[in-house]
């Protein structure tokens, strides 16, 4: 099968990458490498580099690849980011959204698989674990801006009659994961605890997120090509696992690295999140195999910290 990654340079879409090109896919990948690395890249991918935010270059790679599926990664996933400056993460992650859309469309694709978000889509729910059935009320100009592709890609699979699977992403961690960015507290913490530097907790570590090692959503991802049309699915472990239990965790495979220090919470950050994965397990016959201490264990491991 031909697929197209886009952003397969960057964190969880090169995962994906490795993986359907295992399985024996066609892969090209699409990345500008803003947020991506060239040593993220599969060797046996076709890379182009190149912006989703540019129509007429979606429009030349896509019209010569001629994918059967397009699996959208690349996005600005940068919560405080947005808040600061709106635009760039409503261009790209709507308008870029949109150009992959119309192209894939035109083109005839048969599916789009697109990477979302839970929390940041779902803002303090009322109900944890949060269902697909909760109300969508983000907090942040990012998870507005995944809501708003959501909606577009409903429109265009309308229009153009291909399939689609919305995946709304739990705190994703792992391997090629940025240790450098705002997001990805699990490299964060790593990198700086492993380099003996201090690293911060924003509030008071109560904190919760729904964390998920990259493998899990890697699976999810290679089903989601056979299996699950016109639908929208929470992926997650329906575990709240606070910013204090993230740093003990790491901090005991770093023993002799510095404590936690506190600062003031951040708005726009959601206080309690985690995501009831029942339809992904219906749908996909989909189950996460990891839990996030045999996570931590394994990224540390990859990355030869200890």
């Amino acid at each position: 099968m031909k697929i197209i990654v886009t952003g397969g340079a960057g964190f969880i879409g090169s995962n994906i990458v490795n993986e359907y090109i295992h399985a024996g896919h066609q892969v090209s990948v699409i990345d500008n490498l803003h947020h991506g690395f060239k040593r993220n890249l599969n060797s046996k991918a076709v890379f182009y580099r190149a912006d989703i935010c540019d129509l007429k270059a979606m429009r030349r790679i896509i019209t010569k690849v001629k994918p059967a599926v397009i699996n959208h990664h690349a996005a600005i996933a940068e919560v405080i980011v947005s808040i600061r400056n709106p635009l760039p993460t409503m261009t790209v992650n709507v308008q870029g959204t949109i150009n992959l859309l119309q192209v894939g469309g035109e083109v005839g694709i048969k599916k789009f698989i697109f990477a979302s978000t839970g929390g940041a889509i779902y803002g303090d729910a009322q109900h944890l674990p949060t269902t697909e059935a909760e109300p969508t009320l983000p907090v942040s100009p990012y998870g507005l801006s995944k809501l708003l592709a959501e909606e577009c890609i409903a429109y265009y699979s309308r229009m153009y009659g291909f399939n689609y699977l919305i995946f709304r992403y739990p705190n994703v961690f792992g391997y090629h994961q940025d240790p450098h960015g705002e997001a990805g507290v699990v490299a964060i913490f790593c990198e700086r605890l492993a380099h003996g530097l201090p690293v911060t907790i924003f509030g008071d570590g109560s904190k919760t997120r729904d964390y998920m090692y990259v493998a899990d959503i890697v699976q999810a991802n290679r089903l989601a090509l056979r299996r699950g049309n016109r639908i929208t699915i929470n992926l997650g472990r329906g575990k709240e696992i606070s910013d204090q239990m993230v740093f003990d965790t790491i901090h005991d495979f770093f023993p002799r690295a510095p404590q936690v220090r506190y600062q003031p919470v951040r708005s726009g950050e959601v206080k309690r999140s985690c995501l009831r994965a029942n339809l992904a397990t219906k749908t996909l016959g989909w189950k996460p195999r990891w839990n996030f201490a045999t996570g931590v264990a394994d990224y540390v491991a990859q990355m030869h910290y200890v």
